[in-house]
């Protein structure tokens, strides 16, 4: 296993080697051969507005396409994300979806739904069914996401009503601790072929069982999407697309706590592991309900228009026993914090792209800009109190979140945040020469951020703070595609941020990255690499005043600089290789924490948490026989530190797997499982407590899938 991020690297640099020694145009006979797999002329979606390719991007650009999806079992969009070269995702309750990339953290990564920026908290992982594939731009995209984003965006897209008259799948899975689930998809023409006016629907349902490794904790999850495609004229279009999730988990898993002494590698007590500490009632449930509204017009053969307006709603509960400890003689597991909480969150929106194809002094030329208006409110309820109690690891009773002094007292709204954002962005992509283009990028945010106390008003909590910024964000890059199947690219970014703390004047924080990179086939098309090298820096953020603990200063920096490598290879008809690997070096430049005893302490030249510095995938597939496919898979994770001192860390992890796919017919196929080979003990997530928060240990899977 600690080999593994040296064979990662091998792989990554395979690409390299061979295009040092080979570089063949991908065109047999005036005709492009199959996509090697990174899907490099594929659009790169979230990454830019302008149409264009990934390969035509002077960005890291990543798609797991749904295939991807399929092919390496992903089960949720957060598993589909971590195939993606860098990308280190995981679902620690309290976090929504928490991701590290490229050296960031938390707000950071932008996750967004259908190129829509929403709060974090909704990001929280469900089932891959619903989803046609997870989109990842690496550095700043602030130009086309807004505030946030210095650390790179992931775009999760959901399955669209298309122009197939008729398509049906379904898909019947059961595992390990009864996880099961029940999936299915149809797309329909509703009218006859040559009607005037054509309209296609598509559904997507799935519905998610299963008893977790860890004690008493039970989930159950339903997704749903709706889509309806209107053809109203050979040039306008409109698709109503609406989606809604479900989920509902018993005694939710926060954590194992770590032994004692906590410095150097923590380390937890294997035989209990799995214990649920958390109260027999405890509970997390969300709802999310989408609504969107697309129009996309043809004007003429130059340009398009785009219009999405959108509605949603959500609400998350929580209602649990939060941090466990063990005390000094590692006999006993201290439990407290017992918090009740509901987030209620509504974002309605508009997003508007004109975009335009011309010449300009002869030379090709792409425009794309437009507008966004949008506003997010979110009101949170909390209620805490201490909940102290011990129990035996070896043997307890959980108890319940209401026989907790103080947890029946009645409680109301804290506060109401509501953040109204204005923006204008522009694009442009300009054909210097056949081979040389230069894609520049700017735009504009006016944010104001209303904050409504609901509670007693004081003179550092008053009924009502508002405040307002205005970020200015772009990008330039330029592209030189030296052969038909290779580029270079340079590109510089910047990103701006909101201050996270809403009761002082702070301006936003600041970010900008600096990338080189390359794109290209290999190997006759059999293979296709991307490699990108950067350095980020983000300025400005609060941090603690070293000379006042009760306040805080915009004087933060931190910077990363990495490398990052992917390749997909046909080594032989039969077999596919592929593989990522990146490498970063992250730091802190200028960090004040407040410790236990009062005392402020610089972190400077310090790791943030969860940050690892290495991250690899690596699969092979291979078909034994017309009916059978089989493969296996690596993962590997670099240790992290828990905490900013950087005096504990959580240990590095490998996880293989491996599957065996029977094919019945050209309709069915039957695929077998098996994820966690060894039994890794490993942990997804480092709690500040610190506690791990354990990954799934061996499991086994059946499924049954079959289109029509």
């Amino acid at each position: 296993m600690k080999h593994l991020p040296l064979l990662a690297g091998l792989f990554g640099c395979l690409p390299v080697c061979a295009w040092a020694l080979e570089l063949a145009p991908t065109t047999i006979d005036g005709e492009k051969t199959a996509e090697p797999g990174l899907a490099l002329d594929q659009s790169s979606g979230v990454a830019s507005r302008l149409g264009l390719s990934v390969r035509e991007t002077p960005a890291s650009v990543a798609i797991a396409k749904r295939s991807d999806i399929e092919r390496h079992g992903a089960k949720t969009f957060r598993d589909a994300a971590n195939t993606l070269p860098g990308v280190n995702a995981s679902a620690p309750p309290g976090f929504g979806g928490f991701v590290s990339y490229r050296g960031f953290t938390s707000s950071q990564i932008t996750q967004m739904f259908n190129g829509i920026n929403v709060a974090t908290g909704l990001a929280r992982p469900v089932d891959a069914w619903i989803y046609d594939r997870v989109e990842l731009v690496g550095g700043p995209s602030s130009l086309i996401n807004g505030a946030g984003s210095v650390g790179g965006s992931l775009n999760y897209v959901t399955k669209l009503a298309t122009r197939e008259e008729q398509a049906a799948e379904g898909q019947l899975t059961y595992g390990s601790y009864d996880t099961a689930s029940m999936a299915f998809g149809v797309n329909h023409a509703l009218t006859e072929p040559g009607a005037e006016v054509q309209h296609y629907a598509r559904l997507d349902v799935s519905r998610n069982t299963h008893h977790s490794y860890i004690d008493r904790d039970q989930r159950e999850a339903w997704s749903l999407a709706f889509s309806l495609l209107s053809d109203l004229t050979p040039n306008l279009s409109h698709t109503l697309a609406v989606e809604y999730q479900d989920e509902h988990e018993d005694s939710p898993y926060w954590g194992t706590p770590v032994l004692n002494p906590k410095a150097g590698e923590l380390k937890i007590d294997k035989h209990n592991r799995f214990n649920n500490y958390n109260v027999a009632d405890g509970r997390y449930e969300q709802r999310t309900i989408w609504a969107r509204s697309i129009i996309d017009y043809r004007i003429n053969d130059s340009t398009t228009l785009k219009n999405t307006f959108y509605h949603l709603d959500s609400q998350r509960d929580y209602r649990n026993l939060e941090t466990y400890q063990y005390n000094a003689n590692n006999s006993a597991v201290n439990r407290s914090t017992a918090y009740q909480v509901r987030h209620q969150g509504e974002q309605n929106g508009n997003q508007f792209e004109l975009r335009h194809d011309d010449s300009l002094y002869g030379l090709s030329t792409t425009w794309s800009g437009g507008f966004e208006y949008k506003v997010n409110s979110t009101t949170s309820t909390p209620w805490n109190v201490p909940g102290n109690s011990t129990v035996d690891p070896n043997a307890f009773n959980p108890g319940h979140f209401y026989d907790i002094p103080r947890t029946r007292e009645s409680f109301g709204n804290d506060k109401t945040n509501e953040v109204t954002t204005k923006a204008l962005f522009v694009e442009n992509r300009l054909g210097l020469t056949d081979k040389l283009s230069l894609l520049t990028g700017l735009r504009y945010d006016a944010i104001d951020l209303d904050v409504t106390n609901h509670r007693v008003v004081t003179a550092t909590n008053p009924r009502h703070f508002k405040r307002s910024w205005e970020p200015v964000t772009g990008r330039v890059g330029l592209t030189y595609q030296f052969i038909p199947s290779a580029n270079v690219y340079v590109q510089y970014s910047t990103a701006a941020e909101q201050p996270s703390t809403t009761t002082q004047v702070f301006d936003v924080s600041t970010g900008k990255q600096w990338e080189v990179g390359s794109k290209f086939d290999y190997l006759d098309g059999r293979g296709s690499a991307t490699v990108a090298a950067y350095k980020i820096e983000r300025k400005d953020f609060a941090v603690t005043d070293p000379q006042d603990p009760t306040n805080s200063i915009p004087v933060g920096a931190q910077s990363s600089r990495g490398i990052e490598l992917a390749s997909s290879l046909r080594i032989t008809p039969s077999l596919l290789a592929e593989g990522n690997f990146a490498w970063v070096d992250a730091e802190y430049e200028d960090f004040n924490e407040k410790i236990a005893s009062g005392a402020v302490v610089s972190r400077k030249g310090n790791t943030p948490t969860n940050v690892p510095t290495r991250v690899g995938n690596l699969w092979l597939t291979y078909d034994f026989a017309e009916e059978w496919q089989g493969g296996v898979d690596a993962r590997y994770v670099a240790e992290v530190y828990a905490d900013n001192a950087n005096t504990q860390t959580v240990p590095a992890y490998t996880l293989f797997g491996t599957f065996l796919r029977y094919k019945v017919d050209s309709h069915t196929s039957v695929t077998g499982r098996v994820r966690n080979l060894t039994n890794e003990v490993y942990a997804e997530f480092a709690h500040v407590s610190p506690a791990y928060y354990l990954g799934a240990p061996r499991t086994f899977e059946l499924a049954v899938q079959t289109k029509f």
